[in-house]
């Protein structure tokens, strides 16, 4: 059993970057491609996700010192770090329940996919993490691996029924035809979907638009995706304190991805296409005219200009909200990269308003910041039983992906209840 557990563990560590193209490459085979033409879409995947998590550590490199420059300047004292994605997930694969997660959730999709309680099939092997974790979180609890497992089995269940739910808006606004999104740090924040239509319909607020396209007409260069990067990243630096050189960097980079991104997710559906029509006919030869989409990494969602420029906005709208927030104790660093997958659902139910999106995301940030840190002593345990360094200085960590997740926090409470 440890020596599957240590195998499981050293695949994932390899990355989406590589589990993504092998289990596309694989499901290409599976559906009648050839193998040269398997190889290429699971190729062409891998590149093009190597770009995207490029741009996102180019997000990450910039804005987590940005926000602890902006709140070195409020000279505020927060005690629970938010340490990021990437620490979470390695709280998640070293719980004991990590090995059977990703048996267990292809076998929960696969018998979904047949019952038809669901039309998504999730490739994305890397995000079970999220199921992961969420595993770990009730075990922590309940001392059960029974426990955990049926916990991991809701969130999946969740993912999948919101995957299917928002798939519509995937396809239309965002142009991706035959792909949903089940990444857990997105799919908690779909019921927010709800709060974008009430705002659309308050007086006052209900005029107020300003999306990519119409900025640029408005304003000329000066409505550029590019440039509306290199602005909001030069604010951001200014509200840092950054000397100008560096805020002038900051800007270049805030540029670089609001250009990259776009690129990149195009790169990715070039793979992605002949896969997706593969799976499709394959599926209507043994279920008939069924509808089928591919489950993918929310990543694909950043691609749009609307994502990346709500994202900028919050980010000190997200360190503010921190330090005014009666009874939050979260001081947001290591997700703060991670807002674009926060705010895309909510982003696409707009339909790329920017204004109604920073709104509605305000919210979601608040929310997101109480449930981090009512859930921080139990996550600072579980860092801690999986040897993770607490960063210098914390009393305590938590995570605005998984700690601040309304899913996550929702099943949590309810085993707790039980326990």
């Amino acid at each position: 059993m440890q020596a599957f557990v240590d195998f499981i563990q050293g695949f994932l560590g390899l990355g989406a970057t590589v589990i993504l193209p092998v289990a596309i490459m694989i499901l290409g085979l599976v559906f009648g491609q050839k193998l040269g033409k398997a190889i290429r879409s699971g190729l062409t995947i891998g590149v093009a996700f190597v770009g995207i998590f490029l741009v996102i550590d180019l997000l990450t490199l910039n804005l987590g010192p940005a926000a602890q420059g902006m709140v070195e300047r409020l000279g505020v004292d927060l005690n629970v770090i938010d340490v990021g994605w990437p620490a979470t997930s390695s709280i998640a694969w070293a719980s004991v329940v990590a090995a059977f997660i990703i048996p267990l959730g292809l076998i929960v999709n696969v018998v979904m996919l047949l019952t038809k309680t669901t039309k998504t099939m999730n490739v994305d092997i890397w995000n079970y993490w999220h199921y992961t974790f969420m595993a770990a979180v009730v075990y922590t609890v309940s001392g059960s691996i029974v426990q955990g497992l049926i916990a991991a089995v809701l969130f999946q269940i969740v993912c999948l029924k919101v995957a299917d739910w928002t798939q519509p808006m995937v396809s239309d606004f965002y142009e991706l035809p035959g792909v949903s999104v089940a990444t857990g740090s997105t799919i908690s924040y779909a019921p927010f979907i709800y709060l974008v239509k009430l705002v659309q319909k308050i007086p006052g607020l209900k005029d107020l638009h300003a999306d990519p396209d119409s900025i640029q007409k408005r304003f000329g260069i000066f409505g550029d995706s590019m440039v509306i990067g290199l602005i909001l990243g030069a604010a951001i630096g200014a509200l840092a304190g950054y000397s100008v050189g560096d805020v002038i960097n900051i800007g270049i980079s805030m540029a670089a991805v609001m250009v990259l991104m776009p690129r990149m997710v195009k790169i990715l559906m070039e793979g992605l296409m002949p896969v997706s029509e593969s799976a499709r006919e394959w599926l209507n030869k043994r279920f008939g005219d069924r509808e089928i989409n591919i489950g993918l990494d929310a990543a694909v969602l950043l691609g749009h200009p609307s994502v990346i420029a709500t994202a900028l906005i919050l980010t000190p709208i997200t360190v503010l909200i921190a330090v005014v927030l009666p009874g939050n104790a979260v001081l947001p660093f290591g997700d703060l990269a991670t807002i674009p997958f926060v705010v895309a659902f909510v982003v696409g139910a707009a339909r790329g308003n920017i204004i109604h999106s920073v709104i509605v995301g305000s919210v979601m940030i608040a929310l997101s910041l109480y449930m981090a840190t009512d859930i921080a002593p139990l996550f600072s345990e579980m860092a801690s039983t999986a040897s993770i360094n607490l960063p210098e200085g914390s009393a305590m960590v938590s995570s605005i992906d998984q700690g601040g997740n309304l899913v996550n926090w929702i099943i949590w409470r309810i085993f707790e209840i039980f326990n």
